[in-house]
């Protein structure tokens, strides 16, 4: 299928501040309310591209906002190739670095672009770069943050019944390994062993306590254990990977396409997990994903469940789509996992568009 090229005009950024069903409780940081960025990128034929960034801090989608508009008015009047204009942003922001928030910045407008160019083509995301409206397998990850052990039990129930869903991840980090090994086990108790449980530490150890408490979690039967150190120490990260049995999962940090084939090439970890937000949006996914192809590394996603949905679809070593409904409450047409499974969109784009009313409501100050 021929790839549009469109030409842009403006974008329009809006804040909003959207409460979580269940607070997400990390090592790190307690979310009770998502900070996202709205984009809605237009263009001269008349289409409008959208996406939305999280935020992480309440602070955040104001952070990036100039950035986004400052790369829109660089381009505005050209017409561009998706690529060229993601190569283009990542060019123009060669003195300020690639990295953190210009990374974002080129990221949240990459996929917003190819949201118009797929609607100009009248084809789903996922048809457009090649691949089949299916379903592809997610895990909830809307809960088990770190919790009293019942309360975790309860939740990882409700978890799994919220979409029939196959995996479900909880999050550890508690004070000692003893703590964590009791959720860990009350949580397999109640899931029984058919249900899948990776776990993230959310970078909060360093590499010896990593070590400690990778092996104590080896005979536990865990999925993964998701960035138990800092995602940047990748020697460190290589030595837990090579001395816990558990798999180890990163990525959902890395900041383009090439910062995962450092990781991938310092056998940093067993198992990728980029983030669309960050890693280039749907154009540094496709390139992520070929190295991780070249390498033979399972690739998962990190959020953002409505556009992985189309991403992981064409993804050769497909791992798992993470599901959090955390913007669902601002979308029209909110992502919906079924028998532990998420289908893209079949509407042209990526299936994102504003529920106006829940963005007044949860409307932030830009």
């Amino acid at each position: 299928m021929k790839i549009p090229t469109l030409t842009l005009r403006d974008v329009r950024l809006r804040a909003v501040a959207v409460p979580l069903r269940r607070p997400l409780v990390t090592k790190v940081i307690t979310i009770e309310a998502a900070p996202f960025l709205l984009i809605d990128l237009e263009t001269e034929e008349g289409i409008t591209g959208r996406s939305y960034l999280f935020g992480y801090l309440p602070s955040g989608p104001g952070y990036i906002a100039p950035l986004i508009r400052d790369l829109v008015a660089r381009f505005a009047g050209q017409s561009l190739s998706p690529t060229d204009f993601y190569d283009g942003m990542v060019k123009a922001n060669t003195l300020f670095g690639v990295q953190g928030l210009t990374a974002m910045a080129a990221s949240g407008l990459d996929m917003a672009y190819w949201d118009a160019v797929a609607q100009a083509a009248g084809a789903p995301l996922v048809d457009l770069l090649g691949g089949k409206v299916e379903p592809v397998r997610a895990y909830n990850s809307n809960g088990l943050g770190i919790i009293e052990p019942m309360a975790a039990t309860d939740e990882a129930l409700e978890l799994i019944g919220e979409g029939d869903f196959k995996a479900v991840k909880m999050r550890v980090g508690r004070e000692t390994v003893d703590e964590d090994l009791a959720v860990v086990r009350a949580v397999r108790a109640a899931i029984g062993d058919d249900i899948k449980l990776p776990c993230d530490f959310n970078q909060c150890l360093d590499v010896a306590e990593a070590i400690k408490r990778g092996l104590a979690f080896d005979n536990e039967g865990l999925l993964w254990i998701e960035e138990p150190i800092t995602y940047d120490d990748l020697s460190g990260n290589a030595e837990i990977a090579d001395r816990v049995a558990t798999p180890i999962s990163i990525g959902e940090n890395f900041f383009g396409p090439r910062s995962m084939g450092d990781a991938i090439a310092a056998k940093a970890a067993d198992l990728m997990m980029p983030d669309a937000g960050r890693i280039g949006g749907v154009t540094g996914w496709l390139r992520a994903a070929a190295l991780a192809e070249t390498a033979g590394i399972e690739m998962s996603s990190h959020i953002y469940p409505e556009i992985s949905a189309h991403l992981m679809a064409v993804t050769p070593t497909p791992g798992w789509l993470e599901f959090v409904d955390w913007a669902s409450p601002i979308l029209t047409a909110p992502a919906h996992v079924i028998d532990g499974a998420l289908t893209p969109t079949e509407i042209p784009g990526t299936g994102i568009s504003w529920n106006e009313d829940a963005v007044q409501q949860f409307a932030t100050e830009l």
